[in-house]
């Protein structure tokens, strides 16, 4: 796929997030949340009276497995729009795939002005949330750590709080029926008023409660490589 083809992946308009979508994403949650995943594992939510009745927020779990956006999506009820790194979409048919679930490209190095307008006309959608991995790729080491700073950037920039959800159980994928236990724990707001230092530590130090994971608080949390693009640019 040529790079002008995967650019254009990475901006949407409001009319993009569709009511199709949104109903390809749900039952893509049906399948794999309701039908599939309960005949390997014991699913267990916890933490569910933190999830805000309404209003726009950030829905921010850890990653640890492929099914993440399926799993942490089934408990908030809504339609999601989730970043994916922009390598994904260079599979034409995997693109086609996830963009019909409401994915959209991002350059994980840095923060683009592109990355902000899809943000922008998310908001404007009456029911999509945005969703983020703040880790970037899939971590299975358990431990919270190496944090990218573009969530952080994005909620500030789009005055939303963030929902942290931890995610455990599908650290290594369990094919015995019944053997497995996932838990869902989502916990309570992270509020974007802060500097962008104090959110990524608090997500941090909330995520890895939720999860039981060694949190790891480093100077690349918070000096990472990604930038924040200039506002008269959006």
């Amino acid at each position: 796929m040529s790079e002008k083809e995967t650019k254009n992946y990475t901006k949407r308009n409001v009319s993009d997030f569709t009511r199709g979508k949104f109903n390809f994403q749900r039952f893509g949650r049906w399948l794999i949340v309701r039908t599939i995943l309960p005949i390997f594992y014991k699913i267990e939510y916890r933490g569910m009276e933190n999830i805000p009745k309404s209003g726009k927020f950030i829905v921010a779990p850890n990653h640890i497995s492929y099914l993440d956006p399926f799993i942490a999506g089934e408990p908030i009820k809504r339609p999601i729009a989730y970043m994916g790194k922009k390598e994904l979409f260079e599979n034409k048919m995997l693109a086609f795939l996830i963009d019909k679930l409401g994915c959209f490209a991002v350059n994980r190095e840095k923060l683009e002005v592109s990355t902000i307008k899809t943000a922008i006309n998310i908001f404007k959608t009456p029911d999509w949330l945005l969703g983020i991995f703040p880790q970037g790729g899939i971590r299975r080491n358990r431990k919270i750590e190496k944090i990218n700073k573009g969530f952080a950037v994005l909620a500030k920039q789009m005055k939303s709080d963030i929902l942290p959800i931890g995610l455990t159980g599908c650290e290594e994928y369990n094919w015995i029926p019944f053997k497995g236990k996932l838990k869902i724990s989502i916990g309570e707001i992270v509020s974007y008023n802060q500097e962008y230092d104090e959110i990524i530590d608090e997500w941090g130090q909330k995520v890895a409660a939720l999860t039981g994971y060694e949190y790891i608080k480093q100077i690349e949390a918070a000096e990472t490589k990604t930038s924040e693009p200039e506002l008269n640019k959006v």
